[in-house]
């Protein structure tokens, strides 16, 4: 960034910050910038942080730290006895923010609710495709265009989704942020004036907090919604201060400028603790940090490649480099917390002479390749740039020459899930909603090929294992093949799984009602600030 942009966004800060006097202003220092305000066209938490948790709501919300579904726009609903066909009953005089270019005439309703959805799903929506390239990327690698036989208005008030074959994790997945509600009206009138691209930059929502505006890579701003159907909100304005680095988001935190940070240093969390200003929350975070392999380009297209890199690469020097300790190990594609992993996996040995022997044996020699880092903090993983300079020494040690290679974090996920992309890409991947399928089907299913499926790899023994489990009725059941699954996967290899992290979450002290999320999520509904 040259000094001119430098100084534009600490302006923008400082004027953000400068309301605090006239009114109860809440600053959160986050970790980048959103790559757009709908989320159903996006994968990536630092989005729906800024968009799907302040400005929308689902029909069905997580309680606060937990995986367990509540009600949220729909009041309740029923599930038929075959498991196909699921009836939302919403909820009545739920209202639309406005802005300067739209007012609401009328509550939320079912024909929000079928075109928040039909639009990912139905090629010949006219809004299916209203931003170049628009893959509704969750929408498609859940299957649930194969999946979703029908949505239907019964009336205003009451929508019935009809399903090619039972889905056990469904309500699960309408809780999540790509299945924000949005408005129908406001689409129609974007679509009327020639301006649908202000639907994914000047976003309306139902949420406890309508967009105000955007500076991209400085501030996002927000209001409390006084007409929120949960009650406005003890703050009367949220702000994101966009801070890539993380030991400038704790300076910031530390002098008082924002109340809470995302993504700390794991070898700052010491001092964090430390101070008598802050309070550190923490858990086990339900997420993996790995390594994708372009399956589909040789000689990453052989098994025996892959396992041969997994073993050239010392996670134990990782652990110790990059999560300070604040990490474990991953052997499978979930984390350990999370029911149907498969305790019996046994994880690549780190053994680079093994390594060295094996990729001769699969006739490889004299082999470059770049390795993707993300520039951004993740919670699975805190340095990207550190990791990919590990990696990038282990692979030299076994004669293979890595090239670190990275872009601007909306363009590293674009470019990233092309199927012809060049070289192994470090990502990542946090719970949304606490089932299996949610990492096995939505990062590695054949229907995520091109999309989250940063692999493309596309195993059909796999697959299958995965889509019989949606169908299955109970936990057990579902179990059983997930860990079948799990065990396919450790053979090929698609990945080398680094890491599972812990997740701090430091604030200043007076911060009251923050509830940290198992889903990784940073929700303000319901946080104050005390004098």
């Amino acid at each position: 960034m040259g000094l001119t942009k430098k100084l534009l966004a600490a302006t923008a800060i400082v004027l953000a910050l400068g309301s605090a006097a006239s009114a109860k202003t809440f600053v959160f220092c986050s970790e980048g910038s959103p790559e757009g305000f709908d989320p159903g066209l996006y994968t990536a938490g630092t989005t729906f942080d800024a968009s799907a948790h302040p400005v929308y709501n689902r029909l069905a919300e997580f309680k606060k730290g937990t995986t367990e579904t509540e009600p949220g726009l729909a009041e309740s609903w029923e599930v038929s006895p075959d498991g196909l066909q699921y009836t939302f009953k919403l909820r009545p005089g739920v209202k639309f923010h406005s802005n300067a270019n739209f007012t609401p005439t009328r509550d939320m309703n079912a024909d929000d609710v079928v075109f928040s959805f039909d639009r990912q799903g139905n090629a010949q929506n006219p809004w299916h495709q209203y931003v170049s390239g628009a893959s509704w990327e969750y929408y498609a690698s859940m299957s649930m265009p194969e999946t979703v036989k029908s949505i239907e208005k019964v009336d205003d008030m009451t929508v019935r989704f009809t399903l090619n074959t039972p889905y056990a994790p469904f309500i699960a997945n309408v809780a999540m942020p790509f299945a924000s509600i949005v408005s129908k009206e406001y689409a129609d009138k974007l679509a009327e004036s020639g301006s649908q691209a202000q639907f994914n930059q000047a976003p309306i929502g139902t949420g406890p907090f309508q967009f105000v505006a955007y500076q991209p890579d400085a501030v996002i701003r927000y209001q409390a919604f006084a007409d929120y159907w949960g009650g406005k909100q003890p703050i009367d304005d949220l702000v994101f201060a966009i801070t890539k680095e993380a030991s400038v988001r704790q300076q910031r935190l530390a002098a008082g400028e924002c109340h809470l940070m995302a993504y700390p240093n794991p070898a700052d969390v010491p001092s964090l603790q430390q101070n008598a200003d802050l309070k550190v929350d923490e858990q086990e975070g339900l997420n993996i940090g790995f390594l994708a392999y372009n399956t589909k380009q040789a000689p990453f297209d052989k098994p025996e490649v892959r396992k041969a890199l997994n073993m050239a690469i010392d996670k134990d020097a990782i652990i110790s480099a990059v999560y300070q300790g604040a990490g474990t190990k991953a052997v499978a594609p979930i984390p350990p917390t999370m029911w149907s992993y498969n305790a019996q996996l046994k994880d690549d040995a780190y053994d680079p002479e093994a390594a060295k022997k094996a990729l001769e044996a699969a006739g490889v020699k004299d082999l470059s390749m770049k390795i993707w880092a993300m520039p951004v903090s993740r919670p699975y993983n805190p340095n990207a740039a550190r990791m990919a300079e590990l990696i990038q020494s282990d692979f030299a040690k076994v004669g293979v020459k890595a090239e670190i290679v990275t872009y601007e974090w909306g363009e590293y996920l674009e470019r990233s899930k092309a199927e012809d992309r060049d070289g192994a890409v470090l990502l990542g991947w946090t719970g949304d909603n606490g089932d299996p399928d949610n990492f096995l089907a939505v990062l590695l299913g054949c229907d995520a090929v091109g999309g989250a499926n940063r692999a493309q790899w596309c195993n059909q023994d796999f697959n299958k294992l995965v889509q019989e489990a949606k169908a299955k009725p109970t936990q057990d059941e579902r179990a059983k093949l997930y860990e079948e699954a799990q065990v396919i996967f450790k053979d090929q290899a698609p990945w080398a799984t680094i890491a599972h992290s812990v997740v701090y979450v430091p604030m200043r002290k007076n911060v009251t009602g923050f509830v940290q999320s198992p889903l990784g999520d940073y929700t303000f509904d319901g946080v104050d600030i005390t004098e």
